[in-house]
């Protein structure tokens, strides 16, 4: 009874990590390779699959167009091939190029014009951006937005805006000439900005007084355990949450929280990509599918909202992850287009085989990178 006590549990506590995860990635993988393969079609070539994950197929069917659909074991990531591709990274089959007739040739996908090879190859990452729109967008719309005036309630002891000269009371206008409306707008202009000194322009009795702030980074712990980074300055709104509100929006004005949430999301992970690069930012934050797996369990309990939130965060960032220009991923052949675009021929063979490998090799080095980082985060 023991030992079928603990298989349950073990059971029970596997499906709490695997279904929201497999919920997450799902739906920003079958967006993603949806783009691809509708540009596709709208390009004239033909698919001949479309897989969710990788692997054996576990389940799947032919539609009338002759693609197979399918959910493959891996549920690590997706592809559509192409007629013409080589394997499902897109790799051209110049052999088999070599060998079709005219009437297949039309739909193959390496004897396309390069703008329509491109055009293709994009729609995957944008497809992701436009989710990640959509889903900010409809989460707002449904529960409305969380907002609090940017009203200081508590100034941190030591803390930087206790140097700078910040009062309880104090109500923040701008920081660098850019107007603040809400807490949040402050809480997003400070996380971007480490050891930079900000000037930001208070109101304060009825008058207006200028203090320069520089944040510094401190380790936080969120309400999960989780560790992690962001710059600081030390101001409060409230302890107990009476100085926010929830914010109904309009249809139109959720779509526009959707869009400047996705470019912000963007703007952010650019700028970590920068930092981690310059060696302002630790490499430890990057992580892999168990650290995905572990944040999506603990979002989950939260709410369909949190967890509809974070898929649309982790859209962005796949979606930059795809357009970084290593072969193998889009961003790669995007350069390859580019180059072919520029000169008026493709790069040679050979040159694209090395480039592939290479870029396989980068790929894969990033893969083990982070699962090492989600194996070091829980020991």
């Amino acid at each position: 009874m023991e030992f079928a006590g603990g298989l349950a549990g073990l059971w029970s506590g596997g499906l709490v990590y695997v279904v929201p995860f497999l919920f997450v990635l799902t739906i920003i993988v079958f967006f993603h390779e949806l783009g691809h393969y509708l540009v596709g079609r709208w390009c004239g070539i033909k698919a001949l699959a479309f897989s969710v994950g990788f692997g054996p197929e576990l389940i799947g069917f032919n539609d009338r167009h002759g693609t197979r659909w399918k959910l493959s074991a891996v549920p690590l990531g997706g592809y559509v091939k192409f007629l013409g591709d080589e394997n499902a990274a897109s790799v051209p089959d110049r052999a088999a190029l070599a060998g079709m007739d005219e009437a297949d040739r039309a739909g193959a996908f390496p004897a396309k014009g390069v703008g329509r090879r491109a055009a293709t190859v994009a729609a995957g990452p944008i497809a992701n951006f436009i989710l990640a729109i959509v889903i900010f967008a409809g989460v707002a719309f449904v529960n409305g937005r969380i907002v609090g005036d940017p009203v200081v309630a508590e100034v941190r002891a030591e803390s930087p805006a206790a140097k700078a000269g910040f009062q309880a009371g104090d109500r923040v206008v701008s920081a660098d000439g850019e107007p603040i409306h809400y807490f949040s707008d402050l809480q997003r202009y400070v996380s971007a900005r480490p050891d930079t000194p900000i000037l930001m322009a208070v109101e304060r009795d009825g008058r207006t007084v200028e203090l320069t702030v520089t944040p510094k980074s401190e380790t936080q712990t969120d309400g999960f355990g989780n560790s992690y980074t962001v710059p600081v300055i030390g101001l409060v709104a409230t302890n107990d949450g009476s100085s926010f509100r929830v914010e109904q929006l309009s249809m139109v004005e959720s779509l526009g929280y959707g869009v400047s949430q996705t470019w912000y999301v963007t703007e952010r992970t650019v700028d970590f990509i920068g930092q981690v690069i310059v060696g302002r930012q630790s490499t430890d934050q990057i992580g892999g599918p168990i650290r995905i797996a572990q944040v999506s369990s603990q979002v989950s309990t939260i709410g369909l909202g949190a967890l509809l939130n974070l898929a649309a965060l982790l859209s962005v960032s796949i979606g930059l992850l795809n357009l970084l220009p290593i072969p193998m991923l889009d961003g790669g052949h995007l350069l390859f287009y580019a180059y072919e675009a520029v000169r008026g021929r493709p790069l040679s063979e050979r040159v694209q085989e090395i480039g592939f490998r290479i870029g396989l090799a980068l790929v894969m080095l990033l893969m083990v990178f982070a699962f090492w980082n989600d194996i070091s985060g829980l020991v």
